[in-house]
């Protein structure tokens, strides 16, 4: 019986699987399960999941059905959930694992993210993560306990932008703690551009209204303090404190775009 329970959806993610597969392959310390829900991929994605994964489910229409489906099928009693463009560090399973059977308050824990990639634009993602590395206000747990999972019943699926945020608060909101492992994720990147920056946040801002419009505390806040809290490392790498302004200043406008797209779209 597998201790830790992997769900990856994806949805013609070619590129990056492989590389993600591997990582939850190599977790040394503990039995581990990987499902990967595919919605309808028509490059190598199945193929790639048929070859790395112990079970291939075909579920959609997004990320958020696609995890509940996983779970769901899921036997472990500590859920994971990772994008397919992400690489774990090999002791993470067994931290989490030994996390989650020291307390048994603790609901969820949160991976520090880093990121790479190829060009300037992604040496700029890269020190983004750094500037955010700790702040609450911009991660959510990936480790559950399956119990919390199920308490909070999976993820709304009528979110596909902010959706983790959304999961991982309301998991505390029902009273467990979020601890945080000391093994880190990566974020593959690829070669980011302006164009497919804006492009991505665009399509996310249509969504992203619906997130928007929830009360607090279901909602987080948007400003990110921690992009100016620490003017001494902004300033130790100017170049791409610069990029990094060009850059979110571009999603920035992508997310309005789409916001404003989809509020035209529900008056019409």
């Amino acid at each position: 019986m597998p201790e830790v329970s992997f769900v990856v959806p994806t949805r013609n993610s070619g590129r990056t699987l492989e590389a993600c597969l591997r990582s939850l392959r190599a977790q040394v310390g503990v039995a581990v399960e990987v499902i990967v829900v595919d919605n309808s991929s028509t490059d190598a994605t199945p193929q790639i999941a048929a070859r790395w994964a112990d079970r291939v489910l075909t579920h959609g229409p997004e990320r958020g059905a696609q995890r509940n489906a996983g779970w769901q099928a899921a036997r472990a009693r500590v859920v994971a959930f990772l994008d397919s463009d992400m690489v774990l560090d090999t002791g993470a399973a067994s931290e989490a694992s030994a996390a989650f059977c020291q307390d048994p308050g603790l609901g969820g824990l949160i991976v520090p993210e880093y990121a790479f990639g190829a060009g300037f634009f992604a040496r700029c993602r890269a020190h983004e993560k750094r500037l955010y590395a700790g702040d609450p206000a911009t991660e959510g747990a990936r480790f559950f306990r399956r119990d919390a999972v199920e308490l909070a019943g999976g993820y709304d699926e009528s979110h596909y932008a902010g959706e983790d945020w959304e999961f991982s608060d309301r998991v505390a909101a029902d009273g467990w703690t979020i601890g945080r492992l000391k093994s880190a994720v990566g974020h593959d990147e690829g070669r980011l551009s302006l164009g497919r920056a804006f492009a991505k946040k665009r399509y996310y801002g249509r969504n992203f209204y619906d997130y928007a419009m929830l009360p607090r505390p279901r909602r987080r806040p948007f400003v990110r303090t921690s992009l100016v809290g620490s003017p001494g490392r902004l300033a130790k790498a100017p170049a791409l404190t610069v990029g990094l302004v060009l850059l979110k200043a571009v999603e920035v406008g992508g997310m309005l775009c789409g916001m404003a797209e989809e509020r035209r779209a529900r008056r019409s």
